[in-house]
């Protein structure tokens, strides 16, 4: 069955060997993909990831692969000159048999491919402090092997992301529409968002003057981004590229720390239950700094814990909007989904405020060590 809905497409891809089987890989929220296999004229097996790549988010699709190219090719580089294993420590796109890294079918889908990496796992969330350094030890690698990219020169493939301006300039225009009936209702968040607005346009502010430089980021560095080897529980790869592109190594810090050192899921209704786990905490930091310290300005180290408050109150800002709107972006399993999205990273937030001194204090040991 799989193989009827992908067999158009395989035949399209330089895989080596005879095809052997293939799975749906259900893991992802964004594209489909499935895991192939081919018997080697050894009789080995030799696996590849197929994806379809979700064009209603990706709108230019060539641009999304254009950088993953352009990443991908530069991380090999810097994998080979520190003697490194390429077929484990960085994605490894499969051409065409045009010579092209992308293919588009008689549907307009279109499809890559890469080299599966075996024997490794990725979790959700970490099931204890150990994965989440190892975590942070990836990214901080991915950061440290591109520092010297010209991060300008990839293409914006989700326009102002991260730009919390304008993401604050958004939340304001959504306030004063109210499609959806409901801003009498929340005047308090409200003020939560206004009275957090300086706080939020630093980084854009510190990059706008150049007090810290454009990276390239990667845009989504949730735990299940990061490959873990299945037996010694090393970081070995950053996966999901297709958000990478110019940024601030404070965003991609703080968004894994907001989501991984979370006490609760982002939709958790009872805010009792919500806080920023500090063992967590300094497990990620450890490792990230461990790998970028030497890569990163002293302003950005010094900085990092920055990055958790604006991240997080991006998000829980995100969300609100939304509920504001009336549910356009997110999806929501009740009329309250977002509001209780919003209301968790409030919540969180708060206790990051609560303990920021104490997260600087851990942050500025952890560089000098």
């Amino acid at each position: 069955m799989v193989y009827n809905e992908i067999k158009h497409v395989l035949r399209q891809f330089c895989f080596e060997g005879r095809f052997a089987d293939a799975q749906e890989l259900l893991s992802g929220n964004i594209n489909n993909t499935y895991r192939v296999s081919y018997t080697q004229a050894d009789g080995s097996r030799r696996d590849y990831v197929l994806q379809q790549i979700n064009t209603y988010v990706f709108k230019k699709p060539e641009e999304v692969m254009s950088n993953v190219h352009r990443v991908t090719e530069h991380i090999e580089r810097a994998v080979v000159r520190a003697g490194g294993d390429v077929s484990r420590r960085v994605l490894r796109l499969i051409p065409t048999r045009g010579g092209l890294w992308m293919f588009r079918d008689d549907q307009g889908r279109c499809w890559r491919a890469y080299d599966f990496i075996s024997n490794a796992v990725a979790y959700d969330r970490p099931e204890r402090p150990e994965h989440f350094m190892e975590a942070g030890r990836a990214f901080g690698n991915f950061q440290k092997m591109l520092f010297d990219f010209p991060a300008e020169e990839l293409y914006e493939t989700i326009p102002n992301f991260h730009n919390t301006k304008k993401r604050f300039y958004d939340f304001v225009a959504a306030v004063a529409e109210d499609k959806g009936g409901r801003v009498r209702y929340v005047e308090k968040e409200i003020d939560f968002f206004f009275d957090r607005r300086k706080m939020m346009s630093q980084v854009v502010d510190m990059i706008d003057r150049g007090e810290i430089p454009l990276r390239v980021t990667h845009n989504d560095t949730k735990m299940n981004n990061v490959m873990l080897d299945s037996v010694s529980g090393e970081g070995l790869c950053v996966i999901d590229l297709d958000t990478v592109m110019a940024g601030s190594a404070l965003y991609d810090y703080g968004d894994a720390v907001r989501f991984g050192a979370s006490t609760a899921a982002e939709d958790e209704p009872d805010t009792s239950k919500i806080a920023l786990d500090m063992d967590l905490f300094k497990a990620f930091t450890k490792g990230f700094v461990g790998e970028v310290n030497g890569s990163l300005t002293d302003t950005e180290l010094k900085m990092l814990p920055l990055g958790i408050k604006i991240m997080t109150c991006e998000l829980a800002m995100r969300f609100f909007t939304d509920y504001i709107d009336g549910d356009l972006y997110f999806k929501v399993r009740s009329p309250e989904h977002n509001l209780i999205r919003a209301h968790a990273q409030m919540k969180l937030l708060e206790d990051i405020e609560a303990k920021y001194d104490e997260l600087c204090e851990i942050t500025e040991k952890l560089v000098r060590e």
